[in-house]
């Protein structure tokens, strides 16, 4: 058991029988009554983010999670499966699971975090940013420039974003996969 003082961001724990990590925490010591640890904390399923108090010393059940790179293969009716880039095994996984599935495309690697004592797996994430093709959209004209306004662009993961209006099929783009927001083209 560990209590509030081993608080670090991205420890994971165990908080009304759910799985929970840290996004960010303080310390708090008021001038009257006992010092507390302000919180904001991830339900690793449900990706819900609450802002919980706890009291100084108070215990808590601490998860050990580990990381393991895997590729995506291929996606079908029983989820998303995925292959350990170390041992070969096959791994499937819920595709409601999955954060920013739609930004992954086959044969790249995203994180499985297992829990160390049940073998579960809790989460897949993957890369906050990844470059993709754009398969469709409209054509740029000549003269268009990154302050003009946005139209929607098919990526070949199967997302559609809004991108500039300089943007044209076969152009790279990097997106960031929690937002799906355009970042840049890479060139």
């Amino acid at each position: 058991m560990a209590d509030t003082s081993d608080f670090r961001n991205g420890l994971t724990f165990v908080h009304n029988n759910e799985l929970w990590s840290i996004v960010e925490f303080q310390h708090v010591k008021p001038g009257k009554g006992g010092a507390f640890v302000r919180t904001k904390i991830k339900n690793l399923k449900t990706g819900k983010v609450i802002d919980p108090t706890f009291r100084s010393g108070e215990k808590i059940e601490v998860v050990r999670v580990e990381r393991h790179p895997h590729q995506f293969l291929y996606s079908d009716d029983l989820g998303m499966h995925f292959m350990d880039n170390e041992t070969f095994e096959q791994t499937t996984v819920p595709t409601a699971a999955v954060e920013g599935r739609l930004y992954l495309k086959e044969g790249e690697t995203a994180d499985i975090l297992v829990n160390v004592n049940t073998g579960e797996t809790v989460k897949v994430e993957i890369p906050r940013h990844v470059e993709l093709t754009v398969v469709n959209t409209d054509p740029g004209l000549k003269g268009d420039t990154a302050q003009g306004g946005t139209k929607p662009a098919t990526l070949d993961s199967g997302a559609t974003i809004n991108v500039p209006l300089f943007v044209n099929e076969g152009d790279i783009l990097r997106v960031d996969s929690g937002t799906g927001d355009y970042i840049t083209r890479v060139r």
